[in-house]
C-alpha cells in the first residue's frame, strides 16, 4: 500500500506516518525500486497497534521503548510484557478517575432535575 492509502485506511496523516517511522515507532517500511514506501501487512499491523495505544493515551516514549525491545528479540518478552502491564495500570487508573467524575456528574444532574421538578410542580398550583 502507498503512504496515501495507509493514511486513508488508518485516518492518520502522511506527515504523522513519516514521523512515526522517523522516530522508530514503525519499524522500517519497505520501499520499492523508486524509493517510495510500500506498506506491507507487518507495517500496517504496527500502525494499527500504535494507533490503538496512542488513542488509549500511551506515551510515544513508551511505544518507542516497546518497539525497540521488540526488535531486540525474544529475550525482551518479559520487559515488553512489563511495559504493557504498566500502561494497563495507568489506563485503569484513568478509567477509575473518569468513572468517579461520571458518578459525580450523575448526582449533580439528578439534583438539578429534582429542583426543576419542584419548580414545575409549584407552577401547577
Amino acid at each position: 500500500m502507498t503512504i496515501g492509502e495507509v493514511s486513508r485506511k488508518f485516518e492518520i496523516s502522511t506527515d504523522t506516518l513519516r514521523y512515526y517511522e522517523r522516530i522508530g515507532l514503525i519499524p522500517s517500511v519497505p520501499r520499492n525500486k523508486s524509493g517510495l514506501r510500500e506498506y506491507d501487512a507487518e507495517s500496517c499491523n504496527w500502525i494499527n497497534f500504535i494507533k490503538c495505544m496512542r488513542s488509549a493515551g500511551m506515551p510515544i516514549e513508551a511505544l518507542i521503548e516497546y518497539v525497540q525491545l521488540f526488535q531486540m528479540g525474544d529475550d525482551t518478552i518479559e520487559a515488553r510484557k512489563n511495559l504493557l502491564v504498566e500502561q494497563l495500570k495507568n489506563l485503569e487508573a484513568k478509567r477509575d478517575n473518569i468513572q468517579t467524575t461520571i458518578d459525580r456528574l450523575n448526582i449533580k444532574i439528578k439534583h438539578y432535575e429534582d429542583i426543576i421538578l419542584k419548580y414545575e410542580n409549584s407552577l401547577k398550583v
